[in-house]
């Protein structure tokens, strides 16, 4: 979590209600969560269209 809160600059509660509200997609792995580079590409790719 700690890389995605420096890539898109939030704090550690606003990643996980992205994560809650379906914004963001995650995984599990054991007890863990896990943001893969492809959904922040997702994420942020909107975002980018949005500022331009």
């Amino acid at each position: 979590m700690p890389e995605v809160m420096a890539v898109l600059g939030l704090i550690r509660w606003q990643i996980y209600n992205l994560i809650r509200s379906g914004e963001l997609e995650s995984v599990k792995v054991g007890r863990s969560r896990r943001v893969p580079v492809a959904a922040l590409d997702e994420f942020v790719a909107p975002l980018r269209e949005e500022a331009a």
